[in-house]
């Protein structure tokens, strides 16, 4: 079986493949397939892996288990959170308050201080900045939440984009990303400029040059990059 055509149960508790169940096991909880073909599965001696076969990866238990991105995993063990390796093997020895899924070979992370941070594949600090929040990141920025509350967007060295703040952001896609003023929502490029003037309660990122908006008279508008309005939903 290719792991990309095993599906998860409607009712999340086992596997199926052509619609018909697998592995002969229902689980209390099961999550989907990632590379490098490893689940993450529950039953009642706790979270762990398993390969395409349906065995397990390895023999240790955890209190929750996620799925591999750049085949690394988070797990967590007595309120711990750190990654393990496609053998179960724990990548380093830092416990975190809680760590997210690798993208683009770094991943978010948040210390027992409550402090955001982007570590490395080895699970080494990638700059020496501390965030009150991070996200992921995506075409190499990521966006950051600064002590005074304001968001930027970071490189990979924690470097800003550019010297524009906001009350909140979103990731580039396509060359643009969401972001909010004390006004609403609107679109912004990469040198932190707005696309137009208008302010929505809602936005969406543009998809193939189009963006679905909410105004504040409740309104769905569909805008083009230039903020035209090119139907209403």
């Amino acid at each position: 079986m290719n792991w990309r055509d095993i599906k998860v149960s409607k009712k999340s508790n086992l596997f199926t493949y052509k619609d018909e169940p697998v592995f002969g096991k229902v689980y209390n909880e099961v999550l989907k397939f990632h590379s490098p073909g490893i689940a993450p599965v529950k039953d009642d001696s706790g979270w762990c892996h398993i390969d395409v076969n349906g065995n397990e990866v390895y023999k240790q238990r955890y209190d929750r288990a996620f799925g591999y991105y750049f085949n690394r995993a988070s797990v967590i063990q007595n309120k711990n959170w750190f990654h393990i390796n496609e053998k179960g093997e724990r990548l380093y020895d830092v416990n975190y308050a809680w760590t997210g899924n690798y993208q683009e070979n770094v991943c978010s992370v948040r210390d027992f201080n409550n402090q955001y941070f982007h570590i490395d594949l080895n699970g080494n600090p990638i700059y020496n900045t501390k965030y009150k929040f991070v996200g992921d990141f995506k075409d190499g920025y990521a966006c950051a939440r600064l002590v005074d509350g304001l968001y930027k967007h970071i490189n990979f060295k924690g470097e800003f984009l550019n010297d524009k703040t906001f009350l909140d952001l979103g990731i580039f896609h396509k060359n643009y990303a969401i972001a909010k003023d004390e006004n609403g929502w609107y679109h912004i490029d990469k040198e932190g400029n707005e696309l137009y003037k208008e302010r929505y309660v809602m936005i969406e990122p543009f998809y193939n040059g189009f963006a679905v908006v909410d105004t504040y008279g409740n309104i769905k508008q569909i805008i083009n990059e230039e903020g035209v309005v090119v139907l209403k939903v």
